[in-house]
This record gives structure tokens, sequence and C-alpha cells, in this order.
């Protein structure tokens, strides 16, 4: 039996999951494809690295700009086990990935706590970086 491109990329999103679930992680596992190939795959690692960006996407994501050599992965897709949170899911966005498929959505009951305040700070040195962000944009679009 001939297996197809969907069926191989479930397949292996449950391998790369259980991995992660004997490491103790999170099992969220993610695939980056390309001309219908898959290029890059991961799962997450955030326990075991100790960093808040171990998420599968965000790995694959690395590995996919490293391997295609450009941070903009405008002619990939993402497959996902999970949909991916709000930090990736903006990540994704900046990476400039085509379509973005993933299996589960997050359960109801898992709330995300953040207590993190944003705050803008007003000084007149504002206007310095302003003018140097605007200078760079400027100069990217001639």
């Amino acid at each position: 039996m001939v297996m197809n491109m969907e069926d191989k990329i479930i397949k292996e999103l449950i391998k790369l999951s259980n991995k992660a679930l004997k490491k103790k992680e999170v099992p969220v596992s993610a695939i980056i494809t390309c001309n219908d190939k898959i290029i890059v795959k991961a799962y997450n690692k955030r326990e075991r690295k100790n960093d808040v960006l171990g998420h599968a996407e965000i790995l694959c994501i690395r590995k996919a700009s490293k391997k295609l050599k450009n941070w903009k992965l405008t002619k990939c897709n993402l497959y996902v086990s999970l949909k991916p949170c709000s930090m990736c899911q903006e990540i994704i966005k900046q990476a400039r990935i085509e379509n973005v498929f993933y299996l589960l959505e997050k359960p109801e009951s898992k709330k995300e706590y953040n207590n993190t305040n944003f705050i803008k700070v007003e000084n007149i040195k504002n206007k310095e970086f302003k003018q140097m962000l605007s200078l760079l944009f400027i100069s990217k679009r001639k």
C-alpha cells in the first residue's frame, strides 16, 4: 500500500510526539515541507533545553531557514500536531510560511497565564529611534 503525503506526515508527527513524550516534553511536533517534500522536522525541547523558544514550530523554522539559507519560507508549509500558540503563530507569520496545517486545537482547560505588562516609555530620545528605523526601511525600499 502506497502512503500519500498527508498520511506520511501524520505518521511522522506521531513518531516525533512520542519522542517528546518519552523525554517528558509536551508532545507537540512539527514538520516543514517544500515542494511536497519533508525538509525538516522537530518536537518540543522546551524543558530539556530550558528554553522558552524550544517549541517544535520555532525549532522547525530555525532548521528550515538554515537549510534553505533564507528566513523567508514563502514556499513552505508547516504541519503541527497542535494548533500553534500565539507566540508561534506570530513567528510563523514573520517567516512568511504559506500554510499551516494542524491536527488538534488546544484543550479549553489549557489557559495561558501571563501577567506581563507592556508599558510605552515616553522619552525625548524616542525620536532618534524612530529616525533610525525610518532610515533603515527607506534604504531597503530603494
